[in-house]
């Protein structure tokens, strides 16, 4: 995706989340690794891996609601960080960030959050949001975007 430049420039300058396809899969069910990437201003970039949309649906219609394609390329706006508790769904794991394209798209409730059946079973993967792949780095990204104020992702490709 290319970004204007000078959306470029501002974003340098505050903390921002990148979603990026990678190379690698998931052995056992060939989900596309995603990398999640935090850049603090003045700390280490973080990394995070992750899935989004199902592994036989990665070429679909990113933009039609239900298709179970990765997201959107474009920018979107980090919302609020809500944990699920004990009886929340537990495909989504305990923490929900939500996250709201600022561009048109069919694509409808949409974040990040936790995928425990990543590269375990057929239900590997995500409905289109972005999945997880560890327990703890769910923790770990929702108290870094907490504390930096992060307030943008953008999602690469």
């Amino acid at each position: 995706m290319a970004v204007p430049l000078l959306l470029a420039a501002a974003l340098q300058a505050t903390p921002v989340l990148t979603l990026e396809r990678t190379t690698r899969r998931l052995e056992r069910t060939g989900d596309p690794i995603w990398d999640l990437r935090l850049d603090i201003p003045g700390e280490p970039v973080r990394h995070f891996e992750a899935v989004s949309g199902r592994a036989d649906r990665q070429l679909a219609n990113r933009h039609q609601m239900g298709s179970e394609a990765p997201l959107p390329v474009g920018l979107y706006r980090i919302g609020a960080i809500e944990p699920l508790g004990v009886n929340g769904p537990r495909e989504l794991g305990p923490i929900w960030i939500g996250i709201e394209p600022q561009f048109q798209t069919g694509r409808r409730v949409l974040g990040i959050h936790l995928d425990p059946s990543a590269g375990r079973n057929w239900n590997s993967g995500t409905s289109g949001c972005i999945g997880l792949i560890r327990p703890h780095d769910m923790r770990t990204l929702a108290e870094l975007v907490q504390r930096s104020g992060t307030a943008t992702l953008v999602v690469a490709q």
